[in-house]
């Protein structure tokens, strides 16, 4: 069974979301849009699919204090990128950490959700 998670994205127009499966990504403007894009790169013997929806909450795999330092980092990278201004290396091997961190959380959640469906 596939798993697919889907996370909001903020950005300057609003919010687009991410679609991830399996090492596929994809964006779209309504999390149906991200999850058609990815369904589309899908084999057809991936079979079922399971979809998570993550609303950006703290949870067991990405707390309350490493989505707070992620926002805090993003803000800055923002405000750097259109001030034009460097962004320190240091901020962004931390930034491109927890970008890493939250994306394992976000494949670890399905199958969770799949044990928890089980018991």
């Amino acid at each position: 069974m596939a798993s697919v998670t889907i996370l909001p994205v903020p950005s300057a127009g609003g919010i687009s979301y991410c679609a991830v499966s399996n090492g596929k990504r994809s964006q779209g403007a309504t999390a149906g849009a991200a999850l058609d894009a990815l369904t589309a790169q899908m084999a057809d013997s991936e079979g079922s699919t399971l979809v998570v929806v993550q609303h950006l909450r703290p949870d067991q795999f990405f707390n309350a204090e490493q989505r707070n330092r992620l926002s805090e980092l993003m803000a800055r990278w923002r405000a750097s990128r259109d001030q034009k201004e460097p962004f320190s290396p240091a901020e962004q091997a931390e930034l491109d950490s927890l970008i890493d961190a939250e994306l394992r959380a976000a494949a670890a959640r399905p199958g969770d959700m799949a044990d928890e469906l089980k018991r």
